[in-house]
């Protein structure tokens, strides 16, 4: 018979790439992942790793045993998830991985509303951009990860993974309250004005540049940051333009003005959970504090654009 935790070694080394990352991963030593996956080439009676110079690759018959690991961990998922939804509370761990916006617009309330309803589950918050988030949530990392997706953009399809709508979220064009920047009536009016955007390989910063390049020039990126925080403040005090997301304003009052860019582009929030452990109660907790959190964030400050928007100076 084979071993449930050995075959989940195997499928971490697949995943993480060297036994190292594997016990950093497991909290392991190295040569305890290297003896459990002997044992299991044993239990096997096939050799399932040939040696690499320092490392180690899966052999074909190894990659055999992944495929029907995942789905044998899936189904103790779901097993764990019937298991808990049989209990009258909801408790224990939920790991979540998230972005910067939903992290200041929508994480405090949602945190608040499950302590009142749930005092006995802890939540854990880890901020991650897209890529090794999901990354992590099929590597058991975290348990439920947020996630966005740019028009133009799809993410991929990741087998084993749950999703679930958010919102749509309305993308502006942020100019600065003041000055020469602050008159301009639409993108076309940048071409040589100073930007603030993610970088190139972020969804976001790609999508902007696109944008840009659409309406016929090259952004000059004097800022490049993942952090949004620097974007608002940059294009505050007069010294960048952005594009900022509308979900930004829903606990605070722009103090900039933002315009509709062509065709009103939204971004797509999503959540994604493990298909087996998606019925959890801690997961399906979260994603309804979520959900109502969000739609309970005030209208009256999401912005205005109809014909521009500028908040108190």
């Amino acid at each position: 018979m084979l071993d449930v935790q050995r075959l989940r070694l195997l499928r971490e080394l697949e995943r993480r790439g060297t036994l190292a990352e594997v016990a950093r991963a497991l909290a392991y030593s190295p040569s305890a992942v290297s003896q459990q996956l002997a044992q299991l080439e044993a239990e096997a009676g096939v050799r399932l790793l040939d040696r690499v110079g320092r490392g180690v690759r899966l052999t074909e018959q190894a990659r055999v045993l992944t495929r029907h690991a995942d789905v044998i961990l899936e189904r103790l998922e779901l097993a764990e998830a019937e298991l808990a939804a049989s209990l009258t509370q909801v408790s224990g761990t939920l790991r979540v991985a998230s972005f910067q916006t939903v992290l200041l617009a929508l994480v405090p309330a949602t945190l608040s509303r499950l302590a009142q309803l749930h005092p006995g589950l802890r939540v854990q918050i880890a901020q991650r951009e897209a890529e090794p988030a999901f990354a992590g949530l099929l590597a058991h990392d975290f348990d439920v990860v947020l996630g966005e997706e740019y028009p133009g953009l799809p993410e991929p399809l990741r087998a084993g993974v749950d999703e679930e709508d958010l919102a749509h979220d309305e993308l502006r064009l942020a100019v600065p309250p003041t000055g020469p920047l602050s008159t301009v009536d639409g993108l076309a009016d940048l071409a040589g004005a100073p930007w603030v955007l993610d970088p190139e390989r972020a969804a976001p910063g790609q999508w902007v540049r696109r944008l840009c390049r659409s309406a016929g020039f090259e952004p000059d990126v004097r800022f490049d940051s993942l952090d949004l925080l620097l974007h608002v403040h940059l294009v505050e005090t007069g010294h960048a333009v952005a594009v900022l997301p509308d979900l930004l304003w829903a606990e605070r009052e722009p103090r900039l003005r933002l315009l509709e860019l062509p065709r009103r582009p939204h971004r797509r929030l999503f959540t994604g959970a493990r298909r087996g452990s998606a019925g959890h109660p801690a997961v399906r907790a979260f994603r309804t504090a979520l959900r109502e959190a969000l739609e309970a964030t005030r209208p009256s400050s999401r912005p205005d654009a109809a014909a521009g928007h500028i908040g108190p100076s």
